[in-house]
């Protein structure tokens, strides 16, 4: 696999989207926000359906009815992990996913809205005595800029008041040191991030920083599960002139495949859509919009090192390319560096189903592996999987040879 991560920036939306908006888009979806952490708005994003009733019943119902989302990632949660949860809210995905890691794993919601904050926490040490263990925080940030402790942020301020351009500087330098020695999340800290329809929310010049920043918080391994607004054309320059439709997740919304094209220009691997919705969620100038839910991988980056390693792509494809262009054959050993060995055979990662994994007889020793070429697609033939010099002749001992009662192996069919 390729070892390199571009950078390059895709359109979103719209190449002159910028300059299409002529209103403060983050104040919009504050305002938006404040009034529903006071009042449940059954507008302000899809419905949705599904959620798993035992994670519910704890619940507060004022955090259920003031939750918007439009999709359940919480379903892809497991025992024991590191969760954050992007534009948190009133926290029932949070409440939800920390019944679900237990009280050895640990949920982080960031969330820039005090009064989303304030309901959020409102209920954690309610929730924690509900559950037996504490494990779910709520910080404040930007989701787009994870590294700021935006709390933090806002206690200097308060003590060196901005009153001119010499102030201005100094607020950037503390933005810059918070972030360095006092990052809100830490870099390959955790083990998933979640977000539910808050993307759509970010500005669209933010974006791929937003993209950059879920990749740099995981961990090797790491996985995101996005649910988020699509919609199926670029949305017209009325529906983004329109402060209500960015505040309720319409005129924000990533073009379906533009959203997948960007976790992989944030160099995620495994990028898969998990659920899609049928019929849209609303339909405006002639454009779809709907919820799609995708999962992606962090971990293909690295060093590609030869250790004779093959793998067989099972079908039923004839042939599939893989994200750094390589054609895999159905039933071939093809040949692969060991770092991409482990993805595909990974039985926690995204392709544990379609391989099979081909060992060699003799173990190449790290130390002593040289560089693989991943430019070329190759063949690994059996020789040298076996080794060059291998020609042993002997009789496969089993008793379970084609489902046989004998015990006699030698004369299995």
């Amino acid at each position: 696999m390729d070892t390199s991560v571009t950078t390059s920036t895709p359109a979103v939306n719209s190449p002159a989207i910028d300059s299409a908006v002529d209103y403060d888009i983050e104040q919009a979806v504050l305002e938006r926000y404040e009034a529903g952490a006071r009042q449940p708005q059954a507008a302000l994003c899809c419905p949705t359906d599904g959620y798993d009733s035992r994670y519910l019943e704890p619940l507060p119902q004022e955090i259920i009815e003031k939750d918007y989302g439009c999709g359940d990632p919480t379903r892809y949660i497991n025992e024991g992990e590191v969760v954050v949860d992007l534009g948190s809210g009133a926290g029932k995905n949070c409440y939800i996913m920390a019944q679900k890691v237990g009280p050895s794993g640990r949920i982080i919601g960031v969330d820039i809205n005090d009064e989303m904050l304030g309901l959020s926490r409102k209920y954690r040490d309610e929730m924690a005595q509900k559950f037996g263990y504490q494990n779910v925080d709520f910080v404040k940030g930007k989701i787009q800029d994870l590294a700021l402790d935006v709390s933090q942020l806002e206690r200097w301020i308060q003590a060196n008041p901005i009153t001119g351009i010499e102030q201005i500087s100094q607020y950037e330098a503390e933005c810059d040191r918070l972030r360095q020695t006092a990052p809100l999340i830490a870099t390959g800290s955790v083990d998933a991030v979640v977000s539910n329809c808050v993307l759509n929310l970010v500005k669209p010049k933010d974006k791929q920083q937003l993209f950059d920043e879920i990749f740099r918080v995981l961990n090797r391994g790491g996985r995101a599960v996005i649910s988020d607004i699509v919609c199926d054309e670029p949305p017209t320059e009325k529906i983004l002139n329109d402060p209500d439709l960015w505040s309720g997740c319409i005129a924000g919304a990533f073009q379906e495949v533009e959203f997948l094209e960007m976790f992989e220009q944030a160099g995620f691997h495994g990028v898969e859509i998990l659920s899609r919705q049928a019929e849209p969620w609303q339909v405006i100038d002639g454009i779809e919009f709907r919820s799609l839910t995708v999962r992606a991988y962090k971990g293909k980056q690295g060093v590609c090192l030869e250790r004779n390693q093959a793998v067989i792509y099972k079908g039923p494809w004839k042939a599939v390319l893989d994200d750094d262009g390589h054609t895999l054959t159905r039933g071939e050993r093809m040949a692969v560096c060991d770092k991409t060995f482990k993805l595909y055979t990974d039985p926690t990662g995204p392709y544990r189903q379609d391989f099979l994994a081909i060992e060699p007889y003799e173990t190449v020793p790290l130390d002593e592996a040289k560089t693989f070429d991943c430019e070329v697609d190759a063949l690994r033939p059996a020789a040298v999987t076996k080794g060059l010099d291998y020609s042993e002749t002997r009789v496969i001992q089993t008793s379970s040879c084609c489902d046989t009662d004998t015990s006699d192996a030698t004369s299995c069919c």
